[in-house]
């Protein structure tokens, strides 16, 4: 796609668009000049590309416009067979199955249910944090970013750490574009995953325990359990959504933090008090979730741009962060802003993501206790990138730092 833009072209379904980061600018031209601009695809029918907030917002709260069950959340078009299993996760489905769905687990996720992890995601991410102390440098996206989530997520589906390890490993490669990954590879990533859940399945019939994935062979949907497929689906959905967010976050907030050292310094001086407001801007700031695509189901008007029935309408939750007419400073990290309706988390309606109150507290923790065990942490060689289009963020950033004994998780 060739913008008529000071900053150059940029093609949105090109990895190499992302290959240093979010393309910002090219954003804020979108924003600016073409705010719900056709992007051509070169093997698709072309999109709807939607950069600004409220744009954003009235796709995301009027699923009965905009569907995600017809042609799927990614831009790009799945098979007819891939879209036939996708369709049995609660992500890709519209009212009421949509609905129904998320009934059965939303009790789990509440902020009162939430808060009864908070203790133990903080002792989880202490003992992360000073697995690596001594050390005087890690990787910051295997050895801590990704450790917190994928033990939380084991945790809540009752299965063990180094499989949520290698569940996690598969879904990076399942959201892997061509330039690192084919076809090939990501089939069998997802089928590798979808078998792991099917397995633990029937391991929870078997010897049923007190975690997600228990509540979820035993509930009752329309008089009867849910089918096999369902919860293989359902299952990956939790693990997959469970760690990209809060690993990516965390990994692009420190990149973030580093090169505002005097943002960093403020978490340094007061983490207790300036979490709350600093886990919500890094959100803004980062969002890691570049993109959730919907099928328009009757012709429409969005901004200023008639869509017709058929068409794919992609969301750009990165550029609605940046919107200035929301955020007039937008470009400006301020960890103590105030209020802060970001699109992190998705732009509302009913695929808010469920996980959110969980992701806050694993970001906070591990963002926290980075503060105060490694406060001079610094990059220390060249950051890789996630070859994707669809999630952002470092897959892999060398960092070094003082090592020190000391133990918080210890105490």
């Amino acid at each position: 796609m060739e913008l008529d833009s000071p900053f150059g072209p940029v093609d949105l379904t090109d990895p190499a668009s992302f290959a240093l980061g979010q393309p910002w600018e090219s954003y804020r031209w979108l924003r600016e000049n073409d705010p719900v601009h056709f992007h051509p695809e070169t093997d698709g029918m072309g999109f709807w590309a939607v950069t600004r907030y409220a744009d954003v917002r009235a796709v995301s709260r009027d699923p009965q416009t905009y569907s995600s069950w017809l042609g799927g959340v990614t831009a790009s078009d799945s098979s007819p067979e891939q879209l036939a299993g996708q369709r049995q996760m609660m992500l890709y489905m519209d009212a009421p199955d949509h609905a129904r769905h998320r009934r059965l687990v939303s009790a789990s996720f509440t902020p009162r249910a939430i808060r009864s992890w908070e203790a133990r995601i903080g002792r989880l991410a202490a003992a992360i944090v000073d697995a690596v102390a001594e050390r005087g440098e890690c990787d910051l996206v295997n050895d801590i970013a990704s450790e917190l989530p994928t033990q939380v997520v084991a945790d809540l589906m009752g299965i063990p750490a180094e499989d949520g390890r290698h569940l996690g490993h598969l879904t990076e490669i399942m959201h892997a574009n061509n330039l690192s990954m084919n076809d090939t590879d990501r089939m069998a990533a997802s089928k590798e995953a979808l078998r792991y859940c099917r397995d633990l399945a029937a391991a929870k019939r078997r010897s049923p325990g007190d975690d997600l994935a228990t509540l979820l062979v035993q509930a009752n949907y329309d008089g009867a359990g849910l089918p096999d497929q369902e919860l293989m689906w359902f299952f990956l959905l939790l693990i997959n959504a469970g760690g990209d967010t809060t690993r990516n976050l965390v990994s692009g907030a420190i990149e973030i933090l580093l090169q505002w050292p005097d943002q960093w310094a403020s978490i340094i001086a007061n983490p207790d008090s300036l979490m709350p407001t600093a886990v919500e801007e890094l959100l803004r700031f980062v969002s890691p979730v570049i993109h959730m695509r919907r099928t328009a189901t009757v012709d429409a008007q969005l901004g200023g741009r008639t869509i017709a029935a058929g068409d794919k309408v992609v969301m750009f939750y990165p550029s609605a962060n940046r919107d200035e007419a929301i955020w007039p400073d937008a470009d400006r990290l301020n960890l103590t802003r105030t209020p802060n309706p970001h699109m992190g988390f998705g732009g509302g309606g009913p695929h808010l993501c469920l996980g959110a109150h969980i992701a806050r507290l694993e970001i906070s923790a591990l963002i926290g206790h980075l503060a105060r065990r490694l406060p001079d942490l610094e990059q220390a060689g060249p950051i890789e990138r996630l070859t994707s289009t669809f999630i952002t963020g470092p897959s892999r950033f060398p960092v070094r730092y003082t090592p020190t004994r000391a133990a918080i998780g210890a105490r």
